[in-house]
């Protein structure tokens, strides 16, 4: 609930902001440029309805509102900075270059002021406001939920140096996990949620913000299925900072006034591409549905008098943050196929149909999933989803699978181009290692990559 009430505080006073300054503008662009009659102009009122919007659109782009708890001074300043460079650029091909002027001298004057104008009305109500929430921090008025995991003399003193801090850092320490079973904190100082098994359950239960790990740098195995267990995306972790080295490109330090943990940082992508990625899956998945019409009525007609049974198959599996959906793809394989139980399919499957050697050939049976984009399912690039029956065999073998429910599964992946589909679960723990790597190294450029190279398997009809 505070996370949303600082959103929408900063949305009104970035509204007011651009309000603002796009009338001292307007104003002195009638008055003392083209020297005219200010009062009854109706496209001031226009300007005053729009403009503003136009603005936090291109805030919502940049990031600017995902989390403002987070927020500091100088990364507001950046993100002002860039914001009103854009949007005044924007703006002056949009509607100030058509006016008659004297000299083009008259331009650049009126980028500046409109510049400067809108660059100082929008710092003065944002720093205002984030320095209000650091000041709150600091107070220990607000904070993020922590974990705090292990129950050794580390995490003691990792708890007590946070706890004797002039100032707040942010971590409200509200419990804690231990890893032995037997190293135990005073429950006077912080309250214990049980052994590091239940861990899972006790994160879903408390909804935490944040993490700390208080493990020995030699236990670097250890470290890392830990890692891979609360690491679901929505939390910062934070290590002891002698563990850099086995993160090394992943971290940022932070110091905490001489105590200083290392946060890791797993996400690569900005969070303004994260935005436009989403803005692409939706807009992509509406044309594919309309233009793709004449191709779904040719499959479903190949499905249809190829074996009885339905023309569509759902099926459930895992996707984002754990969360269960139903995917939707074309039959490709006889009804009761897997009668037996859950099977993976192979090269050479007797259970699938004779169009469905040709729709999997060319990854047809896979277009229906531009659905699940649309409705947030699924994203149009992302690592294939499983079967939750798969993915509980494969956790225990290696945790890190679970990294790949971070973002949202998609209708294609690094993993599916370059190894195509699984037919053991040693082959999806092959896979895995390509679609990691995606995650490691997520952009927008990558993302178009693996479409394009999707592309050509469906034309070659080359897929695995």
């Amino acid at each position: 609930m505070e996370a949303k009430r600082l959103r929408y505080s900063l949305i009104l006073l970035d509204w007011l902001s651009a309000l603002i300054s796009w009338g001292l503008f307007y104003y002195y662009r009638k008055i003392w440029v083209e020297h005219q009659d200010f009062q009854n102009n109706p496209t001031f009122i226009i300007g005053l309805a729009c403009i503003p919007f136009l603005w936090l659109f291109i805030y919502f782009l940049q990031g600017t509102y995902v989390d403002v708890r987070r927020m500091h001074r100088l990364r507001i300043f950046a993100l002002s900075f860039q914001a009103s460079l854009f949007g005044v650029l924007a703006l002056f091909f949009l509607l100030l270059i058509d006016d008659a002027i004297v000299g083009y001298q008259t331009y650049y004057k009126s980028l500046g002021l409109l510049f400067g104008i809108h660059l100082t009305s929008m710092l003065f109500f944002r720093i205002w406001l984030v320095s209000w929430i650091v000041h709150q921090i600091h107070k220990r008025k607000y904070g993020f939920k922590t974990l705090l995991i292990g129950g050794s003399e580390k995490a003691m003193s990792i708890l007590q140096e946070i706890k004797n801090l002039p100032k707040g850092i942010g971590n409200e320490i509200v419990g804690f996990v231990n890893l032995n079973g037997v190293d135990r904190l005073p429950e006077k100082e912080i309250p214990y949620f049980g052994h590091i098994d239940s861990l899972e359950k006790v994160m879903m239960e408390h909804q935490f913000e944040e993490v700390i790990i208080a493990l020995e740098s030699t236990e670097h195995e250890r470290l890392r299925s830990i890692l891979a267990r609360v690491d679901n995306g929505n939390v910062k972790i934070k290590i002891i900072s002698d563990m850099y080295d086995i993160l090394s490109g992943t971290v940022k330090m932070t110091n905490i006034f001489g105590a200083i943990l290392t946060e890791v940082n797993t996400e690569t992508m900005p969070d303004w591409q994260q935005i436009v990625k989403r803005i692409l899956d939706i807009v992509l998945s509406l044309i594919a549905l309309v233009l793709l019409i004449p191709v779904y009525i040719t499959l479903a007609f190949m499905v249809k008098f190829s074996s009885k049974g339905p023309i569509f198959f759902t099926q459930e599996r895992v996707g984002l943050r754990g969360k269960l959906f139903s995917i939707y793809k074309f039959r490709t394989m006889y009804v009761d196929a897997e009668k037996g139980g859950p099977q993976l399919s192979s090269q050479n499957d007797p259970r699938i149909t004779p169009s469905g050697k040709i729709m999997r050939k060319m990854r047809l049976d896979e277009f229906p999933q531009f659905y699940n984009v649309l409705i947030g399912d699924m994203s149009l690039v992302g690592p294939r989803p499983e079967r939750e029956f798969f993915i509980d065999q494969i956790k225990k073998v290696e945790p890190q699978f679970l990294q790949l429910t971070k973002v949202r599964p998609g209708i294609t992946s690094w993993g599916q181009v370059k190894f195509g589909y699984a037919e053991n679960v040693e082959q999806m723990l092959q896979r895995m290692k390509y679609d990691l790597l995606y995650l490691r190294n997520r952009t927008l450029a990558l993302d178009f990559k693996i479409m394009l190279y999707t592309v050509m398997i469906i034309l070659k009809g080359s897929g695995k």
